[in-house]
């Protein structure tokens, strides 16, 4: 017969594993969270003949990687807040609904979008209404900006009684500066508040001086076009989708960066978008500028790219637009790369293919599961890997399930394969080798850092083969992690080919106070514990069998407790007081680099401070 005592202590051995024998598939998301709608769009917005897609899992990778190299460009999304009035179309959602607000503002944050632009109707109009709940939640999120813009509708629609347009617009912007600048997340250039216009110009007569003159607060001017950087009080200029060119508006973006090129003193605001369908709108006029299956997307970046670098920088850039659904310029839905994955095994290998393509997939990932629906990411093999060497993982023999995910470019679709389900038997496999006799040498530069506590520093590890190529798949991995710091590899697996890659190391530093939390409960645990050793064995010589077997049971529990607390970073690397401060301590952590039976690593030192 099972005693209480002992049966409690099995089932948590059985729970916890001790560390070693835990279960090395720990899902870390599920087949839901990566298929299913993760925008703010609407759930039940569904495909449109514009070419709007319907809802489902974006890329959340940020918009910034898409530019060139070094660029401190900020970002802003064209944000249409009139959703939910009758007279627009229905997208499932309604543009007044805080909830929505913040639908959206979270999933700008997401993408890596640094503020909004709103175009604006005039004071009480709806879209004034929804302005004053985006102007609420950003205030929420520091860093996260927005701007109005006036829109010729405006003057047309809200004009004050018996006023002339001017008058009109003098109107509305007082009533912006009074309602809106104050905000700590309103947008400034140099510390003025920042307005733009929508087709004012081409439709009324405005003396933009005398409008500038009755405004105490003076704003950043941001114009339309080429014309913008001369127009009167400019300030800049900003650019726009423009569905009539035949060029997918290739021609007039490089005409609009040579025009602000040549006015360095204004600022220069570029867009970026996926096309243009007007062909839904009450108001349209079947101007189509076809979406090229994301390539019209890229392609606006790569003009950027062109002709800005790190020293000649772009400072301002529009997303045209984050939801003109009517318009078919919205990317809040995602942009459909027309691109699917299928995915394969053979013996011990994962393989995929792609029909699409590729370049408009920033990498992949694959994922391992035990049930088909909870998932660990097993590796994140960069664009033109199409297979894995799953012995190369430490996930043992067994059956799993996989899939394989192509992680699209910024705001574009995932895509993400069928299940496919296959047995590993690495352990009666020979190990795979890297193609005749070559192997791999594995180097980190730098080979030692300094952290600051609760901060973040950085290494690029290289694998190179040597004499030969080498095809396996490399699994990266830190060794000898002490508790208090933390490991990511980005990618965690690499394919050297006929050439060296990289990966870049992140190692983060737990805050001082966590540290020494964590140090003072190791202490407290251990105090206890050698505490019962010390005369524990000598009381429970005095006891009845049932308190004895108690007794030891606490004994062998708090070895538990303390193993607990030591799992999860594998070997505890030696922390080495510096004898020039008391708070610093030197830690040598070990990069291992595997693949099957090729096992290599070298050492990183880490200081903290």
């Amino acid at each position: 017969m099972c005693l209480k005592n002992w049966c409690a202590l099995f089932l948590l051995l059985s729970v916890t594993g001790v560390c070693a024998a835990a279960n090395p598939v720990v899902p870390t998301t599920t087949l839901a969270a990566q298929t299913s709608n993760n925008t703010s769009a609407a759930s039940s917005f569904a495909t449109q003949s514009n070419g709007n897609a319907g809802a489902a899992n974006v890329s959340k990778v940020d918009v910034h990687t898409l530019l060139y190299l070094g660029a401190t460009t900020k970002v802003y999304a064209h944000l249409l807040v009139w959703f939910g009035k009758s007279d627009n179309m229905n997208v499932g959602y309604s543009s007044i609904d805080s909830k929505q607000v913040r639908r959206q503002v979270m999933d700008m944050i997401s993408r890596g979008i640094d503020g909004v632009i709103i175009d604006w109707y005039g004071a009480g109009d709806w879209t004034d209404q929804a302005s004053l709940l985006v102007m609420k939640e950003a205030e929420l999120h520091p860093g996260f900006t927005f701007a109005i813009m006036i829109d010729k509708g405006t003057i047309q629609w809200h004009s004050c009684s018996g006023c002339s347009p001017q008058q009109a617009l003098i109107s509305q912007l007082q009533y912006v500066e009074q309602t809106y600048f104050s905000s700590p997340a309103y947008m400034r250039i140099q510390g003025r508040p920042v307005i733009t216009d929508f087709g004012i110009d081409e439709s009324y007569s405005v003396n933009w001086d005398q409008v500038a003159t009755a405004l105490p607060t003076q704003p950043e001017f941001i114009f339309e076009n080429n014309g913008g950087f001369t127009h009167a009080v400019t300030d800049g200029s900003y650019s726009w989708v423009m569905p009539e060119t035949s060029d997918y508006g290739m021609g007039y973006l490089t005409s609009f960066y040579d025009a602000g090129m040549a006015a360095p003193k204004e600022e220069t605001v570029g867009a970026t978008y996926k096309g243009f369908n007007d062909t839904l709108a009450s108001w349209g006029s079947n101007r189509i500028m076809g979406q090229q299956c994301a390539q019209t997307w890229l392609q606006t970046f790569d003009k950027i790219n062109s002709l800005y670098n790190s020293g000649k920088q772009l400072p301002y850039l529009q997303l045209v637009t984050w939801n003109d659904y009517e318009e078919a310029t919205e990317i809040e839905s995602g942009i459909d790369n027309c691109l699917s994955v299928s995915a394969s095994s053979s013996g011990n290998s994962l393989k995929w293919s792609i029909k699409g393509d590729e370049s408009t997939i920033d990498h992949y990932v694959a994922y391992v599961s035990t049930d088909g629906q909870n998932l660990m990411s097993l590796a994140e093999p960069q664009v033109g890997i199409r297979s894995l060497n799953l012995c190369s993982y430490s996930i043992g023999d067994g059956k799993y399930t996989f899939y394989v995910q192509a992680v699209g470019k910024p705001s574009i679709r995932n895509q993400i394969s069928g299940a496919v389900t296959t047995t590993l038997a690495c352990g009666t496999t020979n190990p795979p080798s890297g193609g005749g006799n070559s192997t791999i040498a594995v180097g980190a530069t730098p080979s030692a850092i300094t952290i600051a506590s609760g901060n973040s520093g950085k290494v690029t590890v290289q694998v190179t083969p040597v004499s030969g190529t080498f095809n396996n798949a490399v699994a990266l991995t830190c060794g000898g992690l002490p508790s208090t710091l933390q490991c990511s590899f980005a990618p965690s697996s690499v394919v050297p080919g006929a050439s060296a890659v990289s990966s870049v190391l992140t190692v983060t530093a737990a805050s001082s106070s966590a540290s020494a939390a964590h140090h003072e409960l190791r202490r407290f645990l251990l105090a206890m514990f050698f505490g019962f050793g010390a005369f524990g064995l000598v009381f429970v010589g005095n006891v009845d069998g049932r308190r004895r077997i108690r007794l030891i049971g606490v004994g062998i529990l708090t070895v538990l407790v303390l193993m607990t607390v030591a799992c999860g970073g594998g070997k505890s690397a030696t922390g080495l007081q510096s004898s020039s401060s008391p708070n610093t301590r030197n830690y040598v952590v070990t990069i291992n680099a595997s693949a099957g039976s090729v096992q290599l690593s070298t050492p990183v030192t880490i200081t903290v401070n």
